[in-house]
């Protein structure tokens, strides 16, 4: 039987086989996720992805910390007002005010602050003591902890509102009533039990009103005790708390409060928040929050010079490669869509892992201070993940990409001829987008915009100083220096520094916007928690004492001498209605300005002294002693009424009239706790004015003082404000330690990210190195010409950036913080000094490993 062949195409010779598909190119992004895994793994781009990981972790992480922190510290500086916000007025509120709070799902609470007179029952002595009455509804308190003890030497423990028919007291209630807790305190027509002694009440106030010695009492207890009469002097608040998810409906409860005020025209009707309502509290927490965003504003400046310098060592690295695919046919424009695509990837993965990296370093580092932060900070918001996302990509974009799309530029040629197709600087254009994008987002960061213009626009005009002084250093380096002479290493080391200007100018300013940044921050640090300290001082006066009459003044002041009290405020204090300005009556001018028609409708407190007080400012104009038609004008009460220098104005002081010019300025700090005056005259005497005394002093440690001083004067008013300046310290101790870890923790961070920028110069310094071995150069000479270099540019760029942070320093205190500028003139020094160890010890971790590598290694990766 015969086989039969398969029938197949392929077997016969006549058919012809199959044509072969052409290959397909593999997609752009599938090239660049292949180059980004190539690259990666020979280590090309661990230096691009640290820069862009250290950046964004460095700035989310200091986001996250300050975001939760600020928040932190606005809801405990919260307690001191009682409440997210208050409305308080001299007469009952409107019931719709409470009404809207509750059907927006807010809390609502309520109190009523009033003087009055305490007294014990006949059978303890029935001594009498003037105090502040406080009637508090049954949540009491809204925000904060008030803290009760149940005697004089009891460890204080957590209250509320007092039980019907209780009450609490200060201490000083008691020593002056010679009463005891568990005893009866009379208050108008009803009788309380004391309960137990006020050690902390979270929102004391500020007001003279809150500073007599406090009864505190339920409200429905209020009505028993007959005491508000149609002419009574009460204060009501209404306090209204919400929780962090109803952020929102707080502002619109907030807005709609304002509308009904502003529209209505109520009289004696105030709403008070965080930044209204407490002075002393509003410029620190906003000095804090400025300070917080300056943070996270350099923190991106030196991830930019990382990522720079990274950026650009990669891509010469590259110069050879892409000349090859030149060579096999790979166009221009397919070689900048990979490498572009190679970037984004990088810059949103590098983003990612920074972000997450951010988060867990600020979950440790709020770990590590749990025993130091006594209270439990909120959860961030989402804000600083995405500012870091958008800081790491535009980091990258902008300053990472611009180097790298040369190499789609490299002609072919320089497979053969290596000196064609460097790197060179982007142009102007590119760099300009760059720096916009950057510089918004920097503002952006900073929250602020007279921050962010100062910082971003001294920072780029400092850029550009360094660059053309340390080019001109290095010039005069180079012809000073001489060719013979003098320690190997130092010649060697200065004829490498000066044979190369480029690369060292952009070292030098590399290092300087680094140290810039970090000498910014110890110096603004400093001077701002000086500023803090010296605002509440170990010995800040806790005593306020007004109605002394001219006759007691001499008594007075001799006691408080003979009980030790030093360096105590002294004034004389002229209460005068404003009548005129210019001629003109204030009443017109400021009826359509609610805030300023609040002003002039309330009699000022006037003072006069020969001289400024020392804890204000001379913010305009001149302060000449005895000057008889001069006026001295507290800034922000000018700036209110549109007040200027050589404005004539006309006071009534109880039917005389006083005018006089307008001649100077002041800059008071209304959270000092001192004596301050919204309007003086610089002359020692005015005997024609009727006036009083106020004194300001911290008491003596001698039991029983005062009530020493108001038996020996019963008409004085004697304010202890003991409670809250502790308070106030509180918080600001505080937000200085929120700084000082803030500071400690960016400072690191920033010393990783200028520890990096110095490493991308690894193989560059390598191949120099292996040149000079191999033609006979020890590695002893070689360490000490690289101690040499290292410590040469560390101090220029140390030098030239302590001047620019003076100088920028300076107009962030002028013009944002407000406060003095104090930089020593020995700082430069101490710069060059800083810069010079840090270059140092930036260079030998980073360098290390550079002297120890083999010759040949070097030189064969040099080839490669």
């Amino acid at each position: 039987m015969q086989a039969t062949e398969p029938s197949s195409a392929l077997s016969d010779p006549a058919v012809p086989p199959p044509p072969v598909p052409p290959a397909v190119p593999p997609g752009l992004w599938r090239l660049a996720a292949r180059q980004l895994w190539l690259d990666f793994r020979a280590g090309e781009l661990r230096l691009v992805l640290a820069a862009v990981v250290l950046a964004v972790a460095a700035l989310t992480a200091v986001g996250f910390f300050a975001d939760r922190l600020q928040g932190g510290l606005q809801r405990d500086a919260a307690q001191l007002l009682g409440g997210d916000l208050v409305v308080r007025g001299d007469q009952p509120l409107p019931a719709e005010l409470a009404a809207q709070a509750r059907k927006a799902g807010l809390t609502v609470g309520s109190n009523a602050v009033f003087p009055s007179m305490a007294r014990a029952d006949e059978a303890q002595g029935g001594a009498t003591r003037l105090v502040s009455v406080k009637a508090v509804s049954a949540n009491y308190p809204l925000r904060g902890r008030l803290g009760v003890m149940d005697g004089p030497e009891a460890a204080p423990h957590p209250g509320g509102a007092p039980a019907p028919g209780q009450v609490w007291v200060d201490a000083a209630v008691t020593e002056a009533l010679g009463l005891a807790v568990g005893q009866d305190l009379l208050l108008g027509d009803a009788r309380f039990r004391i309960a137990g002694l006020i050690a902390t009440e979270p929102d004391r106030g500020t007001g003279f009103q809150s500073f007599a010695p406090r009864v505190m009492l339920r409200e429905e207890d209020l009505p028993a005790t007959g005491l508000i009469q149609p002419a009574s002097r009460v204060a009501y608040r209404l306090l209204v708390a919400a929780e962090p998810a109803q952020a929102r409906a707080l502002a619109r409860y907030t807005q709609w409060v304002r509308g009904i005020l502003k529209a209505e025209g109520a009289r004696g009707v105030r709403l008070d928040t965080l930044e209204s309502g407490r002075p002393e509290m509003r410029q620190t927490l906003d000095r804090a929050s400025k300070f917080l965003n300056l943070v996270a504003l350099l923190a991106a400046l030196l991830s930019a010079v990382a990522v720079a310098i990274a950026a650009r060592d990669f891509a010469q690295r590259h110069l050879d490669d892409c000349a090859m695919l030149r060579v096999l046919g790979l166009s221009q424009r397919r070689i900048a869509a990979v490498y572009l695509g190679e970037f984004a990837a990088l810059g949103l993965g590098g983003s990612l892992l920074g972000v997450a990296l951010g988060g867990a370093l600020h979950l440790l580092f709020v770990t590590l201070l749990a025993g130091l932060i006594p209270a439990s900070l909120p959860p961030p918001t989402v804000w600083p993940a995405l500012l870091g996302l958008g800081v790491g990509l535009t980091l990258l974009m902008g300053f990472g990409v611009p180097p790298v799309l040369q190499l789609a530029q490299v002609p072919p040629l320089r497979v053969l001829r290596r000196e064609m197709g460097s790197i060179r600087p982007a142009s102007a254009g590119v760099l300009g987008a760059a720096a916009l994008a950057f510089g918004a987002l920097l503002v952006v960061v900073a929250r602020d915009l007279t921050l962010g213009a100062i910082a971003v626009g001294g920072f780029a005009v400092a850029l550009a100083l360094f660059a053309g002084l340390s080019w001109v250093a290095v010039k005069l380096l180079g012809r000073w220096v001489p060719e013979a002479g003098g320690p190997d290493w130092l010649v060697i080391a200065t004829r490498q520094v000066a044979a190369r200007p480029g690369f060292t100018m952009l070292q030098v300013s590399a290092l300087s916007v680094g140290l810039m940044a970090l000498a910014l921050l110890v110096l603004l640090r400093t001077d701002l928690i000086n500023s803090w300290r010296q605002a509440t001082p170990p010995d800040a006066p806790n005593r306020f004492v007004i109605n002394i009459q001219p006759d007691q003044a001499a008594d007075f002041r001799a006691m408080l001498d003979g009980a030790g009290v030093r360096g105590y405020d002294w004034y004389p204090m002229i209460r005068g209605r404003l009548l005129t300005i210019n001629g003109a009556e204030v009443g017109p001018r400021y009826a359509g300005n609610d805030e300023a028609r609040r002003l002039v409708e309330r009699e000022f407190n006037l003072s006069h002294a020969a001289q400024i007080p020392p804890h204000n400012l001379l913010a305009g104009g001149r302060w000449q002693t005895d000057e008889k038609d001069g006026l001295s004008v507290e800034a922000g009460l000018a700036e209110k009424l549109g007040l200027k220098l050589g404005d004539r104005l006309r006071f009534d002081i109880t039917g005389q009239v006083v005018e006089g010019k307008v001649t100077s300025l002041r800059k008071v700090d209304w959270g000092s706790m001192r004596v301050n005056f919204f309007v003086m005259f610089p002359q020692a005497e005015m005997p024609d004015l009727p006036a009083t005394y106020i004194a300001a002093f911290k008491a003596p440690g001698q039991k029983g003082f005062d009530n020493a001083l108001t038996q020996r004067f019963p008409n004085i008013t004697a304010i202890d404000v003991t409670a809250t300046l502790a308070q106030v310290q509180a918080v600001i101790d505080e937000v200085i330690r929120a700084v000082q870890y803030l500071f400690v923790f960016s400072v690191a961070a920033g010393l990783v990210v200028l520890f990096a920028a110095l490493g991308a110069t690894r193989e560059a310094r390598a191949h120099e190195y292996a040149v000079m071995r191999a033609c006979g150069a020890s590695s002893r000479l070689l360490a000490r010409v690289q101690r040499a270099e290292l410590l040469g540019v560390g101090a220029l760029a140390g030098g030239l950036a302590t001047l620019g942070a003076v100088a920028v320093g300076w107009a962030l205190a002028r013009f944002v913080f407000e406060f003095s500028w104090t930089a020593a003139p020995w700082v430069p020094l101490l710069g060059m000094v800083a810069g010079a160890l840090l270059a140092l010890a930036a260079g030998w971790w980073g360098l290390r490993e550079v002297l120890r590598r083999p010759v040949m290694e070097t030189l064969r990766r040099a080839a490669e």
